[in-house]
């Protein structure tokens, strides 16, 4: 599983740029029905062996957090601002890969030449530049026009026990579960909706969420886990080896208590390890499905992560796998609801 995980991590695919993401998922699952809507969602149904009372739909979505070229110098260096909420630090000092394949160094100026005050703060992404050895704005749009992507040139690792270090494991593990589940042998049918520009405000959420028009909707996530050095308490929000992430409420969610109540008792009765958040933050794709047509009454099952949009997400893989055992349980458990 850590190589199929591997495998979705390394391709590049920012919001509005998920096609090769997409390509890589269509070509490895079997399913009833598969189509690409206008925005680029990827919507699977996949039969079961038996119909639900109930429409069922899990979401997770295909896009990570990236970059994209603004303006090119006289001298060949590349202006960039962030595609999702990157924090300005995690890319200073980075190497970069471009949509052309080109490589580059994000640098800024000098610390010997900085002020007192700039040397206290972080240069946002307007005071760095993308270095990809050009020495010309011709020699350098020939590689990077304005409006192409960059993207966090990050290999992919396991370490310690069970860690595996990567980009983009928000949100390719959420994806990988649900690859996982279509090309098992699910009890019910579901509707399966890899959705595209999450990062960017769950856009493509709304559509695919509109189209299918589920009663039920699952989204499988990853979600902020702060239990590092020096953080304890309610401000580590959720733990990486202590299972899966079930939310009661996120800054765009208040989740149905039913199904938040019933994901704690079918992880109990299934010896699936699961937690909770002990901080209302954050975001999902829920934020945008609960609310499509008359509502949706929706979950969010998460894969807990360090390290969230940058190119060293850490995860557990046991969390994955809790995440990958609830979820298949879920459908059975709210096919009756």
């Amino acid at each position: 599983m850590v190589d199929k995980l591997r495998e979705l991590c390394m391709i590049n695919g920012a919001s509005g740029d998920e096609r090769r993401v997409r390509g890589f998922i269509e070509r490895n699952i079997k399913a009833d029905e598969i189509f690409t809507d206008n925005l680029g969602n990827l919507i699977v149904f996949k039969k079961g062996k038996r119909s639900p009372k109930n429409k069922i739909m899990f979401a997770a979505h295909m896009d990570e957090v990236g970059f994209m070229i603004t303006d090119v110098t006289e001298d060949g260096f590349l202006r960039f601002d962030a595609v999702g909420g990157v924090d300005p630090s995690v890319a200073l000092g980075r190497s970069f890969v471009l949509e052309s394949g080109a490589f580059g160094v994000v640098g800024t100026k000098a610390v010997h030449q900085q002020s007192p005050d700039e040397r206290k703060k972080i240069p946002d992404f307007g005071e760095m530049y993308l270095d990809i050895g050009a020495y010309s704005r011709e020699q350098a749009e020939k590689l990077a026009p304005r409006g192409s992507y960059a993207y966090f040139d990050a290999d992919f690792f396991t370490f310690g026990d069970g860690f595996v270090k990567g980009k983009a494991i928000d949100d390719r593990a959420g994806c990988l579960v649900m690859m996982e589940m279509i090309n098992g042998e699910p009890e019910y049918d579901a509707w399966y909706a890899f959705t595209v520009q999450e990062e960017i405000g769950t856009r493509g959420a709304k559509a695919a969420a509109f189209t299918v028009a589920p009663d039920i909707a699952f989204v499988l996530e990853t979600t902020t886990a702060c239990d590092i050095a020096g953080v304890s308490g309610a401000k580590a929000v959720c733990r990486l080896g202590e299972g899966a992430v079930v939310s009661y409420m996120d800054r765009g969610t208040v989740y149905d208590r039913e199904l938040y109540s019933l994901a704690f008792s079918t992880a109990e009765q299934n010896g699936i390890p699961v937690q909770t958040k002990t901080l209302v933050a954050g975001g999902n794709d829920s934020g945008a499905i609960h609310v499509s047509r008359g509502g949706v009454r929706t979950c969010a099952v998460s894969v807990p992560c360090r390290y969230l949009h940058s190119p060293s997400c850490v995860i557990k893989m046991s969390d994955f796998y809790a995440v990958k055992s609830l979820a298949e349980q879920m459908l059975i458990a709210a096919a009756e609801l």
